[in-house]
């Protein structure tokens, strides 16, 4: 039988042992930790769970040096909003000194001047051939001159202006083609110009100059934007620059059976108790690219569902491209050549090709509304 006294010797030895083992554990992890490459690996675990994770397992004196940085990049921000702001006064000066060449631009393409000589003075790229291509397409051109010189030929050099200027604008442009529907374009042919005007510290107006027509008394159709410049007070480190936080159309006059922004469709009703029928004519939205003068109305202290979100944000971006895009650039939308400068941009890596179809499925299902953009800038 064993001694108790001696058990209870090989006891107290025991939890000696144990307490120097825990003891030396202790000092091992502090040692571990001063080490500069396990302390990376340990940060490196920690932040592969989430951000949030590693900033809680950061010393208390630390997060409050991060509490500091914060308190500093929200008056970085402020400083960044009054630089927006000025730029958006800037830009109020050389819309001025823009307005002449834009307006001279209206006057050629509508055919109300016609360009002299200095003017047109701009090499083509038929000047880049080499005397001895030149020579033969000059040769070709005569002949070709000789067989063509009919009455249609005749007409066509007759050509008033640019013709369809903004529409095969429209056409052109991804982003604006999805909006435009058949039915837009004999509308869209009467368009003569589009014009920025920016307000004071509120944001811009966009004006879309139609010719007398038959389909609308409106001479003139607007777009307002009005944007944000300071910083949001209930998130001040969110600031990423100036933000459209509305925007509002205007009412069109169609002229009568004209409104391409609706359609007719007829449905049969069943009388619940005699059984009889009737046929009856409603009145159903229609998509058209004349329902972006008719955005979706929310309040401002309302927050808007998922899909007037998603509407709202194509038409900021729509209104943003007509206004850093479409109307300082127009001829090189017409030609082409702003395209192939769009061109030049690859995707941005891990976009999967199959989510575009995904997205038109979608868009197809939404009437009365323009169709979502397809993200080109």
């Amino acid at each position: 039988m064993a001694d108790p006294e001696a058990v209870k010797d090989d006891l107290e030895s025991e939890e000696v042992d144990a307490g120097e083992e825990h003891g030396d554990g202790e000092d091992l992890t502090k040692e571990i930790m001063k080490n500069p490459e396990v302390l990376a690996a340990v940060q490196d675990q920690l932040m592969m769970k989430s951000p949030a994770d590693y900033i809680k397992s950061l010393p208390k004196v630390v997060r409050r040096r991060l509490k500091a940085l914060k308190r500093l990049q929200a008056d970085v921000n402020k400083v960044e909003s009054k630089f927006y702001e000025e730029v958006h006064e800037l830009e109020q000066k050389y819309a001025a000194q823009y307005e002449p060449f834009f307006q001279r631009r209206r006057e050629i393409v509508t055919a109300q001047v016609e360009p002299n000589d200095t003017e047109c003075d701009w090499p083509s790229d038929e000047e880049d051939l080499s005397d001895e291509i030149k020579e033969k397409a000059k040769i070709e051109e005569i002949v070709e001159k000789k067989e063509e010189e009919t009455e249609e030929a005749l007409n066509r050099e007759n050509t008033k202006g640019v013709p369809d200027f903004w529409l095969t604008i429209f056409k052109n442009v991804d982003m604006l083609a999805e909006m435009v529907q058949p039915h837009d374009e004999p509308v869209l042919k009467h368009l003569q110009d589009i014009q920025l005007k920016l307000k004071a510290g509120s944001g811009f107006v966009l004006e879309f100059i139609f010719e007398p027509n038959e389909y609308f008394t409106n001479p003139i159709l607007t777009k307002e934007y009005f944007i944000r410049f300071s910083v949001d007070t209930e998130n001040p480190l969110g600031y990423e620059g100036p933000d459209i936080v509305r925007c509002t159309g205007c009412t069109i006059d169609w002229k009568k059976g004209k409104n391409v922004t609706v359609r007719l469709v007829k449905k049969v009703q069943k009388h619940k108790n005699r059984g009889t029928k009737r046929t009856v004519t409603q009145t159903v939205k229609n998509d058209s690219f004349f329902n972006f003068f008719e955005p979706p109305k929310v309040e401002e202290e309302e927050e808007p569902d998922e899909d007037t979100e998603a509407l709202l944000t194509a038409d900021f971006e729509i209104g943003h491209f007509f206004r850093e895009n479409i109307i300082p650039r127009a001829i090189l939308y017409f030609t082409g050549e702003a395209l192939d400068d769009d061109d030049d941009y690859d995707p941005e890596e891990g976009e999967d090709e199959h989510d575009d179809d995904d997205e038109e499925e979608e868009d197809s299902e939404g009437e009365g509304h323009p169709a979502l953009p397809s993200g080109r800038k």
